[in-house]
């Protein structure tokens, strides 16, 4: 295989796979991994790809997207963590979050619980959790960072070193398959590293696309963690590193599909039945209207028989716009043709004359 189409091979798999080590490139072209290194070299220095630890990555993957857009991602697992958590904390704990995506997630589900003492470098945190169930909070002060409204910088660590609480509970960019907890910026690592030094327990919060990727920076070892919540089992592999380092995991319980499914099922049978409704009374409306419209010039001698042209079938139809119209709008029609003033109604436009008349079958209808 000659070069560069290797290096446009090895392009495709790090952009399907986000991440990738020397190592698996070299067993799975079946070369050397010095073959590897050369073939990379230049995608390197052309920017395509950046060098990390034991791999390669594309450059965008060393930052996070904007924040709004990881509340986003992963929304069900980032809200089954949350549960889990609510569920893990009790009323009157104390513990200190993060700003990430996923600790915001965390913290709208701790809305369900009282009077928890919270320690954090996020507004939006400190926003949700302040005004509820008589909640202390404490929020730390610094430089605003523009993306998601974290304090960061010197003076957040030291604020945090005044608090012991019994969670420290912080989230991360990615945990590589050897259970290294990686970040995008070195601020977060420096507030989790300080929030655990804080902390009776220590927990990671990460739903399972983070698993198996690598980021910029590494922020602490497996053995560093005594619990990670996830909405997902890690890969055997990343699971034995876990275990190994004595790391708890505990898998939230996501919302079943089927669930949703119905759930959503429901809610388009409410749409549609409330459409019907709505067209039926639309329709009521207009053949109402048209009996209004409708007058009587003269009342014939024979007012009391029914018309032939208007009597009702001997099988009565049901009683709907529809089946009336099908049963009997040709005689009606014809009756329209040949100029008959039916049932003492004048000559109307065709339109009303029609609606005029299908409410007179509704009304002789049994």
């Amino acid at each position: 295989m000659f070069s560069t189409q290797r290096q446009s091979e090895i392009l495709q798999l790090v952009r399907e796979q986000r991440t990738c080590t020397i190592t698996g490139l070299a067993a799975r072209f079946e070369v050397s991994d010095e073959t590897i290194r050369r073939n990379i070299k230049p995608l390197i220095a052309q920017g395509l790809l950046l060098k990390v630890h034991g791999g390669i990555m594309l450059p965008e993957r060393l930052d996070e997207p904007p924040f709004e857009r990881r509340m986003a991602a992963s929304l069900a697992g980032k809200r089954a963590i949350g549960a889990r958590i609510a569920e893990l904390v009790s009323d009157g704990d104390s513990l200190i979050l993060d700003g990430g995506s996923t600790c915001v997630h965390i913290a709208r589900a701790l809305t369900a619980r009282s009077r928890l003492t919270v320690v954090t470098n996020s507004i939006e945190v400190a926003r949700l959790l302040a005004p509820r169930n008589g909640n202390r909070v404490f929020i730390a002060g610094g430089e605003l960072r523009a993306d998601d409204s974290a304090a960061i910088g010197d003076s957040v660590q030291a604020f945090l070193r005044q608090f012991h609480v019994r969670y420290a509970i912080v989230s991360v960019t990615a945990i590589d398959m050897h259970g290294h907890f990686m970040d995008a910026l070195p601020a977060d690592v420096a507030y989790s590293l300080a929030a655990f030094a804080q902390a009776e327990r220590r927990v990671v919060a990460a739903d399972h696309a983070k698993f198996g990727h690598s980021a910029l920076l590494h922020a602490f070892a497996a053995d560093g963690v005594d619990l990670l919540v996830t909405d997902e089992a890690p890969a055997p592999t990343l699971a034995q590193v876990l275990t190994s380092a004595g790391v708890e995991v505990l898998v939230a319980r996501r919302p079943a599909a089927g669930r949703e499914a119905a759930r959503r099922a429901g809610r388009t049978g409410t749409t549609r039945r409330t459409e019907t409704t709505g067209t039926a009374r639309t329709a009521r409306a207009a053949l109402a209207t048209a009996s209004l419209i409708a007058v009587r010039t003269r009342t014939p001698a024979n007012a009391h028989q029914t018309p032939h042209s208007l009597a009702p079938p001997t099988r009565a139809p049901p009683r709907t716009a529809n089946s009336l119209r099908r049963v009997k709008w040709p005689v009606i029609a014809g009756s329209l043709a040949s100029g008959e003033r039916s049932g003492g109604l004048r000559r109307l436009p065709a339109v009303a004359f029609r609606a005029a008349c299908l409410r007179r079958l509704e009304e002789d209808a049994p």
